[in-house]
């Protein structure tokens, strides 16, 4: 059996949705971005960087073991719930425990009560059905469109609102957890099945133990990804981050969502196809092929039209983020197309291909970040995300090739 139309179809779904959640983003970024300074984005930023860091910390990869596991949701779901609950519930106390040294390390006392507010994420999250990973097990994307979309919907709405009120970055906070917690709500009435306060700990530790690689992924992804962003804030400040955060959530708007399209479709669709060598190496070549053509035009236009879009995007005030998108622009076409090997990776269970990826891509950004930012301000921080992404590029295609010999050989 082919899945070519499986693949089609999930494309088009999520397709849907990312067009969809990214024009709102845009609206959204548009409205706030003439209400709201970017020091108050920069404080934002600053909350988001903190619990992203303790979630990625305390990673489990749960919903990866869901999707990649070959027996059915319900066998792991009550299990996967309660650690799931406890995950969250020590992130948010690590949250409240750590909100005023973050606040001074980068000496943003602005932050700390956005810190202390923002603990109540994770434990909302905690408490979301399991179930949620039958949208990619069962391919189920045209249902994900209208949960995701709801949840962003209210976020936006709620932002928005708050911010023509009070120009305040609480229009931020509250919209993100409206957000989140619809999302906890629609999982309990959208999702079958409901997990039940039962913990089995033998399937506690299979679970834990095929997550490790993605927690070691996930921690360097994030360090990655946000190394960046946490040298600014110190190095910078709120202001500058702002900036920066702004520039690079444009610039990797239709890139990004081109890649995670096709990652997020590929995965599921290469775990079907199993190990069959010239099927899984044609889908593959297919997938690089076309996405990195239309990730390599979006990056193309965004850099030729950066003033153009930061003016009708962001306004006139925002035109120190110019150069910085443009940079960024060259950033998100590399790392959108090296990307597309990760879901091949996930699907034969390689999990440590990817830790090893991001870790080379960690040392790759933080050893010239720190100069670079201090001698050519965002600029030197957009030269070194790219040269992080870079140096990923030969580990990657070696990985792909081991894969593929690995499968030939049957």
């Amino acid at each position: 059996m082919g899945y070519l139309k499986d693949t089609v179809k999930g494309v088009s779904w999520v397709g849907a949705f990312r067009v969809a959640n990214r024009a709102l983003v845009f609206v959204k970024t548009a409205i706030l971005a003439r209400l709201l300074l970017p020091v108050q984005f920069g404080v934002f930023g600053i909350a988001t960087l903190a619990m992203g860091f303790l979630e990625i910390v305390t990673e489990t990869g749960i919903n990866v073991f869901l999707v990649q596991d070959k027996s059915e949701i319900e066998e792991y779901i009550d299990t996967a719930w309660i650690v799931s609950i406890l995950r969250g519930l020590l992130v948010s106390l690590l949250m409240l425990a750590s909100a005023p040294f973050v606040a001074k390390f980068f000496n943003s006392p602005d932050s700390y009560p956005v810190l202390l507010v923002f603990s109540i994420i994770p434990f909302l999250r905690g408490f979301i059905n399991p179930a949620e990973a039958r949208f990619q097990k069962e391919l189920m994307f045209d249902k994900e469109f209208w949960f995701r979309l709801a949840s962003l919907l209210l976020d936006t709405t709620v932002a928005v609102t708050l911010a023509l009120m009070t120009h305040s970055v609480w229009a931020l906070v509250w919209g993100f957890i409206a957000g989140v917690a619809l999302e906890l709500v629609l999982s309990w009435v959208m999702l079958t099945p409901r997990p039940k306060f039962r913990f089995e700990s033998q399937k506690a530790k299979r679970v834990i133990d095929r997550g490790k690689w993605m927690t070691g992924a996930s921690i360097f992804s994030f360090l990655f990804q946000n190394g960046d962003n946490m040298t600014v804030a110190k190095l910078l400040g709120e202001g500058p981050l702002g900036i920066y955060n702004v520039a690079y959530k444009i610039s990797s708007l239709p890139i990004s969502e081109i890649s995670d399209v096709v990652s997020k479709v590929t995965f599921p669709v290469y775990v079907k196809i199993g190990r069959d060598y010239k099927r899984i190496k044609d889908a593959f070549t297919k997938t690089i092929l076309i996405s990195g053509g239309l990730i390599a035009l979006a990056g193309i236009i965004i850099f030729f039209f950066a003033r153009l879009i930061v003016l009708v995007v962001l306004g006139p005030n925002w035109l120190a983020a110019v150069p910085v998108l443009k940079i960024l622009a060259v950033f998100g076409v590399v790392k959108g197309i090296s990307n597309g090997a990760y879901s091949l990776f996930l699907a034969v269970n390689k999990q440590e291909y990817v830790t090893a990826v991001t870790l080379l891509g960690i040392v790759g950004l933080f050893i010239p970040i720190i100069p670079l930012t201090l001698r050519y301000g965002l600029i030197g921080t957009g030269y070194s995300v790219i040269i992080g992404s870079l140096v990923t590029i030969p580990l990657i295609i070696f990985y792909v090739l081991r894969i593929f010999a690995s499968l030939k050989r049957g």
